[in-house]
């Protein structure tokens, strides 16, 4: 198993550059007009996962983004994902 310092070495700039990213599309969000969407909501309320200290981050993080409301609906929207709950739907779950 490697250690912190291999996959520091291996895995930090391309992490660096997910963090960076996200920060630059926080920031183009941020400048723009209109009402503030439930995706960049989800997106906000996700960032504290990652500085907690725990070991299922990535699980919590997407379990985050899920819909984990009991109804199921009988027709979709359209045929694809929107990547957060839709408001109303919102995780049941507080993590």
């Amino acid at each position: 198993m490697p250690s912190k310092k291999e996959l520091l070495d291996l895995q930090f700039i391309d992490a660096r550059h997910m963090l960076i990213n996200l920060a630059a599309f926080l920031d183009r969000i941020d400048r723009h007009e209109g009402d503030e969407d439930y995706r960049y909501t989800a997106l906000k309320k996700a960032l504290p996962i990652l500085q907690a200290n725990r070991p299922d981050r990535a699980k919590a993080v997407l379990e985050s983004f899920s819909d984990h409301s009991p109804e199921i609906p009988i027709s979709a929207p359209f045929q694809g994902a929107f990547g957060a709950a839709l408001p109303g739907r919102e995780s049941i779950v507080e993590r």
